[in-house]
């Protein structure tokens, strides 16, 4: 169990390419607002190529690499996907499977992880959130099970320039990010 007063450090991750994302700026309102002494620091997926074992076999990307190596390097992870079909992005599935291959240990391997979403429908990716959980169950990964961060009606929640300004969705973001940094000292740095 990690101490109260140490810093985290989180990765955080948007299933999504498009520059204009609800859910890359649901991300970026999340390291905006993070706790006292958290630190949410993202990467995109924009340089991971889709997933082949012919390229693998030549060697690990260096856009997957320096991923796996911040991952390592981070207390938990915080997925924010999108819904697609109620199910996970292609592009998020894609770094997953390259993540999870060898070495082992890959670096999901009983890290924490949290994850949020939004979508302009009034689910608020729910299913998606649901087949991330499944995806992340065979890599060891320590989903936090509850709050659920799921936003529904991003058009009216985020302004022209993507800026999260939706009070009570900020209020519960707040929430939400202090339940995760306590998830997340539960377990060893």
């Amino acid at each position: 169990m990690q101490n109260e007063a140490s810093p985290l450090y989180i990765v955080g991750i948007a299933g999504s390419l498009r520059k204009a994302s609800y859910n890359r700026a649901l991300l970026a309102a999340a390291r905006q607002r993070a706790p006292t002494g958290v630190q949410i620091e993202i990467h995109t997926l924009d340089p991971i190529p889709l997933y082949n074992q012919d390229i693998e076999n030549q060697g690990i990307p260096t856009a997957v690499q320096k991923l796996r190596d911040a991952i390592y390097a981070a207390d938990a992870v915080l997925l924010v996907t999108p819904e697609y079909n109620s199910g996970i992005p292609g592009v998020l599935k894609n770094t997953l499977d390259w993540l999870s291959r060898p070495p082992k240990p890959h670096p999901f391997d009983g890290r924490p992880v949290g994850i949020m979403g939004t979508t302009p429908g009034g689910f608020g990716t729910r299913a998606a959130q649901y087949q991330l959980r499944q995806v992340l169950v065979p890599l060891n990964a320590y989903v936090m099970a509850q709050p659920m961060m799921l936003v529904p009606g991003a058009g009216d929640k985020f302004d022209e320039e993507q800026t999260l300004t939706d009070e009570k969705t900020l209020a519960f973001l707040d929430r939400y990010l202090t339940s995760f940094s306590a998830w997340t000292r539960h377990f060893p740095a």
